[in-house]
């Protein structure tokens, strides 16, 4: 694949054995699907459905669940290249139950220390992580070593080559040089693979894994393992003061939150869906925010579309093979809102010196 990759993720893959019954305790299912898993698996996954050229870092075990994760990745046009196989770690298997609209317990499999976790970082390509468009990386590739090591490694490498912290009015100049568009900080807090699943013993790693990074996006509740805020417009602000240039705040049946360092401000609402399984949807809005990321669209575009591809994920059961292609979400953003702004979306500028307002409400 000549030149710099779209997209680049790194970190956890492994094998979704989902239930083809629905409503069904686990104990009680009979009949299951396999599919390819691991959420920046799956980011790269739907970044490719969407056309972009896409890879991933991560490493499975040398049995035929990481054989089937090989053959599933070149399937979906995802270059596995820097897919290694780790002896004697078994290939991380993960089960969930379906009770839908809002139900679905996951139960992780990836004792004694899972593949992903064992990325060194004289393993990486550095110079291929630096080159990139856009790099995706996650919360949970912070909890162990050495993936805690070789994230922050690979964070450093592109911070080094003109991503991040440089002024609004150089980033031309590095955009040119280094034809980075943005480097990515999916929160994805999952406290069962912490040692001790302590926020506060995490948040030291989150913040020195943000002022590398160009854009955070998660749930309230990862936003305040990050930031130590609740409310979601305080921890976009709290997420821009880390150093990001744009924050993504995750809120469930409120839509989403996105805030822009130059104080742009945009309340996106959620497109009703009749839920499947929920769990595929964040990486559909990942590959979709990526997507528009390297399409140059501003973020009310942005969350719009991330959000329609998240809905058409969480109507059906898989999460790899279910990511939606640019069609889809053409049609649907055009069945909901046929204006170039629907009716309960909202942009407005805001000044980062004026405290934001008070919301009562708390989100999970």
């Amino acid at each position: 694949m000549a030149g710099p990759l779209d997209v680049i993720t790194m970190g956890r893959i492994g094998v979704d054995i989902y239930p083809l019954q629905t409503g069904v305790p686990l104990a009680d299912v009979e009949t299951f699907g396999k599919f390819l898993g691991g959420s920046p698996t799956n980011v790269a996954v739907a970044a490719a459905r969407l056309g972009r050229s896409a890879a991933v870092i991560t490493r499975t075990g040398r049995d035929p669940f990481g054989d089937y994760c090989h053959r599933a990745l070149r399937e979906f046009g995802v270059d596995d290249r820097w897919v290694t196989d780790v002896p004697g770690s078994p290939t991380p298997v993960t089960f969930c139950e379906i009770f839908p609209p809002d139900d679905f317990p996951l139960y992780f499999y990836r004792q004694p220390t899972a593949p992903d976790l064992v990325i060194h970082p004289d393993e990486l390509d550095l110079t291929a992580i630096a080159a990139a468009r856009v790099f995706w990386m996650t919360g949970t590739g912070l909890c162990a070593e050495p993936s805690r090591t070789a994230t922050l490694t690979a964070l450093a490498a592109r911070h080094a080559a003109g991503d991040t912290d440089r002024a609004a009015t150089d980033r031309a100049t590095d955009r040119a040089a280094t034809d980075q568009v943005a480097t990515v900080f999916d929160l994805d807090w999952r406290p069962m693979f912490w040692p001790d699943g302590s926020p506060e013993r995490a948040r030291p790693h989150y913040r020195e894994a943000l002022a590398h990074a160009t854009v955070a996006v998660g749930n309230v509740a990862e936003c305040e393992v990050a930031t130590g805020e609740r409310e979601p417009r305080a921890c976009a602000e709290a997420l821009l003061d880390a150093g990001v240039r744009l924050a993504v705040v995750k809120q469930g049946p409120r839509g989403v939150l996105a805030m822009d360092r130059d104080g742009t401000v945009v309340q996106a609402p959620p497109h009703p869906v009749e839920v499947v399984n929920g769990l595929g949807a964040g990486d559909a809005f990942g590959g979709a925010l990526c997507h528009g990321l390297l399409a140059g669209w501003a973020p009310d575009r942005l969350t719009r579309y991330a959000n329609a591809a998240g809905a058409i994920v969480a109507g059906r059961l898989a999460c790899s093979a279910a990511m939606p292609r640019a069609a889809e979400v053409d049609a649907l953003l055009a069945a909901a809102a046929p204006h170039p702004a629907p009716p309960h979306s909202r942009t407005t500028r805001h000044s980062r010196t004026t405290p934001p307002p008070h919301h009562e409400e708390r989100f999970p």
